[in-house]
């Protein structure tokens, strides 16, 4: 450091005191002042503590109650401001007691640190990013409860934490509500107060249980003036209630929170390597609203899972149904084998992908967070969805066309149970329909055929309403819109395209056994993807108006 005079002090000794004080003894060169001088930074209140005399006006001497009072409001001024204060006190080391070349010992101190000079106070701000005051409250509204815990003192900390939203606009301390009854703390139940502030005094003394009641009954906490241990303590406590917990830090004192935490945040530019060696992710940024975008992208990217795997999942029960029935009822094959690999290796294929690349939903940072022991990407509410009551209606239009061929051919609904062997006989050429019209073994196959092509374009059509409904979990489509996921759109017409060119390409009855259909047999399906997607809108509908309710908790995937 530089002194006024221009001369040179070099650091002979240098270490942190405690963690909220550090000390450092300099060689000093100034004529007709003392070889050694002592210089303590730190909170002000413990640098105060170690002091007997202050510097006014130039002149040195003793602190005395008045002094201190006037310290005590002009700290709380600056902290009620949110500027970070630090003091600072002197000790010029008697030469006769610290001769030059004197062996100081920062292990068992051989020199006083008591008895200092206080020389005042020093405010600093370091104004938060103007995001974080929005990253508070988008995580506020999506269940993640921010816990402020910091080293400063608890006046600066109440003030940063109301100035970002940590604690909101009316939301009391034990200390406001005492102050606003004008009645002693002790008399204020703490349950009454939904925020806050723990100083690290009381926290080290503090048994588990209160700390956990704590951390139950406060919506809105900060923990000040604490030591790297308390921080672990903190996390430790969070995780006794079965949260998920993450925190951020940058420094090495915050590497055992970063390491016991269930998601460690270190920061990229002014962490330190420690930190960002245990932490399970880093914030190039050193951004906090990057902690949120994060979240946002997590959720995204997990509801459009689900979305993917509910569409792909219900075209399943229409491709096993028809080998169900063609076995339980003994009628002719509803659907072959190569469409259904049409379905799933063709047709199905972008618009499953396309969900992708769905955007997020607008109540996406307004849910609770995920019960991750409960609440699986495929869960027993997915799979009553896709196969219990969309996946039925879409196999219901599969039948229903399947047996429209079938009577158009002569061929009644009724009289085809228990028709499949005599179907399959090849020596039989003069099968009687419903009408006594005699069919040859060739002839019914290529009825057979037939029905396999317009069951496996009925799966398209009611997949088109499928592939709309899954677009959202809770908005309704009109909300959502079609407009922003183009690759959506071009999934759209890509299994259209497909599946007509696979109907009336010439050649396919004789490479995939795939005949042309008649123009009316492709609307068959259509009521039933009208059906699909009004009831998928009223259910919705249903769950935004009921939260909590019945329908939600039986068909919310």
């Amino acid at each position: 450091m530089s002194l006024s005079d221009g001369s040179v002090c070099v650091v002979a000794l240098g270490f942190s005191f405690s963690p909220f004080q550090q000390l450092s003894i300099h060689k000093n060169q100034t004529p007709g002042e003392t070889k050694h001088l002592l210089v303590m930074k730190g909170a002000p209140e413990r640098i105060l503590d170690r002091c007997s005399t202050i510097v006014l006006q130039g002149k040195e001497q003793p602190l005395d109650n008045e002094i201190k009072d006037s310290f005590q409001n002009a700290y709380e001024e600056l902290g009620g401001l949110g500027e970070r204060v630090l003091g600072f006190g002197h000790f010029n080391l008697p030469d006769d007691q610290f001769p030059e070349g004197f062996a100081f010992d920062i292990e068992e101190v051989n020199f006083p640190t008591e008895n200092l000079c206080f020389i005042g106070l020093m405010a600093m701000i370091d104004p938060p990013r103007a995001a974080v005051p929005d990253a508070v409250g988008k995580c506020r509204s999506a269940g993640i409860k921010v816990i402020m815990v910091t080293g400063d003192h608890p006046i600066t900390a109440k003030a940063i934490a109301k100035g970002v939203g940590i604690i909101s606009e009316g939301n009391e301390t034990v200390e406001d509500i005492a102050a606003r009854l004008k009645v002693p703390v002790s008399e204020v139940n703490p349950r009454d107060a939904k925020a806050c502030v723990v100083h690290g005094g009381e926290l080290k003394d503090m048994a588990a249980d209160h700390l956990d009641e704590i951390l139950k009954y406060h919506t809105e906490i900060v923990f000040a003036r604490t030591s790297p241990q308390q921080k672990l303590i903190i996390v430790e406590g969070c995780q006794r209630q079965g949260a998920i917990v993450a925190v951020t830090g940058d420094g090495v004192n915050d590497s055992p929170a970063l390491k016991k935490a269930d998601i460690g945040v270190a920061m990229g530019i002014a962490g330190s390597d420690v930190s960002k060696q245990v932490a399970d992710m880093i914030l190039l940024d050193d951004n906090f609203a990057s902690i949120v975008t994060g979240v946002e992208e997590g959720r995204l990217i997990f509801d459009n899972l689900k979305k993917s795997i509910a569409y792909t999942l219900t075209s399943k029960i229409p491709e096993m149904s028809p080998f169900l029935l063609f076995v339980i009822a003994s009628i002719p094959l509803p659907l072959g084998t190569v469409t259904i690999l049409c379905i799933d290796l063709g047709t199905d294929m972008i618009p499953a992908i396309s969900l992708a690349y769905e955007a997020a939903e607008s109540d996406i940072m307004k849910r609770q967070p995920r019960n991750s022991k409960t609440d699986k990407l495929v869960n027993e509410r997915l799979i009553s969805m896709a196969y219990g009551q969309i996946g039925m209606i879409q196999a219901t239009a599969g039948f229903f066309t399947y047996f429209v061929i079938m009577a158009e051919n002569g061929f009644h609904y009724m009289d085809l149970i228990g028709i499949r062997v005599f179907w399959d006989n090849k020596s039989i050429n003069d099968l009687e329909d419903s009408y006594g019209q005699q069919w040859t073994y060739q002839d019914r196959k290529i009825i057979e055929f037939t029905c396999h092509t317009a069951f496996f374009t009925s799966i398209v059509v009611v997949q088109w309403a499928d592939l709309i409904i899954c677009k959202t979990r809770m908005n309704s489509i009109v909300q959502q819109g079609m407009s922003k996921n183009r690759v959506l759109i071009f999934g759209l017409f890509e299994e259209t395209a497909l599946a007509a060119f696979l109907s009336y390409c010439p050649g396919m009855d004789v490479a995939l056994r795939m005949y042309p259909l008649k123009p009316s047999w492709w609307f068959c399906a259509f009521p039933y993807g009208l059906i699909i997607f009004v009831y998928d809108e009223v259910r919705r509908y249903i769950l935004r108006r009921n939260p909590g309710g019945w329908v939600e908790q039986e068909t919310y995937y």
